[in-house]
């Protein structure tokens, strides 16, 4: 085969074949495709599509240009995967819930994205965890404990890992068929029986209207049952953070206080249950989502979620009494400072982005690829939508490596959110669930 024939097709609005996009991917993957070709194949697909039975193909190959795991367990094998928000730290509460309920979850997650916290750099704020295990250490850790959340390897859709730097550069990033096609092939290696995606909207998310937000949550379910995955979808709320708390250590706090039973009922807690009844109704483990979401909640009220998560912390390098001592292992920042409002009034909007910007310039997440994360630094104590404040009313807390750090992230705070005379319409946390 030929790449300049693919692309070309591509360029006249033809879809290769599946045998063609296999070639392609094993060539993105084996480096027998250059740059330039594979960055005229993705801007081919950005402006012309690849439709809907092209895009399960795409899906397919770039899934099988590395390796893909097989599992012989007596429960269904489940995973989440969120496209990105500000304090959503749902997975940390999500793998050890669903072990609990009979699930397996080989969770394989990715570290910050642009003004997003990624999984990885959350617990990597545990002293001495590590995400980076071989596979046989994977498959071991999850026969025994139902549940690890690990970074992918390099055998793990190689192919992606090529084609997402490629379009990191050459302007195609926003392309729906690339952006469903590199989730779902890692998601897919690991050889899964159910996946729920929890697609973020709002200020604070990638897609910033529910329209763009719909149309790739279709998308991702569409192709992952078109390859063969029970797949299904929920539109959630991201015009305010998840949690009160954006920055690694502080949201670690936040999933700590919810495990150990000082807080419920939270946003964090809802959302974790939806996600969680989805995933245990597709894999047959509940009768329905609703009946999966009171068995989640039962994980977590029990304390056998906590209990669950502190056995991965342990197994992964971190302390062995993490759930007994969290509050004293988890790095603190030298520097406090509140964020005044200057104002009466209500928190009528919040923009989630520039909360997330400020987090990355107080060093808590990367502006570049290889930037050294300071775990302890970020905001807690935001004030939600429709909060009532008054000027001594502080909008958040800022943590902070350094007073000149702490002045900006101030400064940065204030301007993120509006206050004004009347109180915003509540929105709902779950906007829309997408099932087929």
């Amino acid at each position: 085969m030929e790449p300049r024939v693919i692309i070309a097709k591509l360029r006249d609005r033809q879809r290769p074949s599946a045998d063609e996009l296999a070639w392609f991917a094993n060539g993105l993957a084996d480096g027998s495709v250059s740059d330039a070709q594979g960055g005229a194949f993705a801007m081919a697909v950005l402006l012309n599509g690849l439709g809907d039975e092209g895009r399960v193909d795409l899906t397919r190959a770039m899934r099988d240009s590395g390796q893909v795991l097989k599992w012989d367990l007596p429960g269904p094998v489940l995973d989440k995967h969120s496209t990105g928000g500000i304090g959503d730290c749902v997975s940390l509460l999500l793998a050890p819930a669903l072990a609990v309920c009979g699930a397996y979850v080989p969770m394989i997650s990715g570290r910050g994205l642009g003004h997003t916290g990624g999984t990885l750099d959350k617990l990597e704020a545990i002293p001495g965890f590590s995400p980076d295990v071989s596979t046989d250490r994977l498959r071991d850790i999850t026969a025994r404990l139902g549940c690890a959340i690990v970074s992918a390897s390099k055998d793990i859709a190689p192919a992606d890992k090529r084609l997402y730097a490629i379009r990191d550069v050459s302007g195609t990033v926003e392309s729906i068929d690339l952006i469903t096609a590199s989730i779902l092939s890692k998601k897919l290696a690991a050889g899964l029986d159910g996946l729920v995606l929890d697609v973020k909207v709002g200020s604070g998310a990638f897609m910033k209207d529910m329209d763009h937000a719909r149309a790739l949550a279709q998308a991702l379910v569409s192709t992952a049952q078109g390859a063969g995955c029970m797949t299904s979808a929920l539109i959630t709320d991201m015009d305010q953070p998840l949690v009160p708390s954006a920055g690694n250590a502080l949201e670690v706090i936040e999933v700590m206080s919810v495990l150990t039973g000082k807080r419920s009922g939270t946003h964090l807690w809802q959302l974790t249950c939806d996600l969680g009844g989805e995933l245990l109704a597709l894999g047959g483990l509940a009768a329905d989502a609703e009946d999966g979401a009171g068995r989640i909640a039962g994980a977590m009220q029990s304390g056998a979620a906590a209990e669950r998560f502190g056995e991965m912390v342990a197994e992964q390098g971190g302390p062995v009494d993490f759930i007994e001592r969290w509050r004293d292992r988890l790095p603190a920042a030298p520097v406090l400072r509140p964020v005044p409002a200057g104002r009466s009034g209500y928190v009528c909007a919040i923009d989630g982005q520039a909360l997330g910007l400020a987090v990355v310039a107080l060093g808590g997440g990367r502006r570049v690829e290889g930037d050294r994360i300071n775990p302890s630094v970020g905001l807690s104590d935001l004030l939600p939508l429709g909060a009532e404040i008054d000027p001594d009313i502080p909008l958040a807390m800022v943590h902070a490596a350094t007073g000149d750090a702490a002045d900006a992230a101030v400064d940065a705070v204030r301007a993120a959110y509006v206050i004004g005379d009347v109180p915003p319409a509540p929105q709902p946390l779950v906007r829309e669930r997408i099932r087929q």
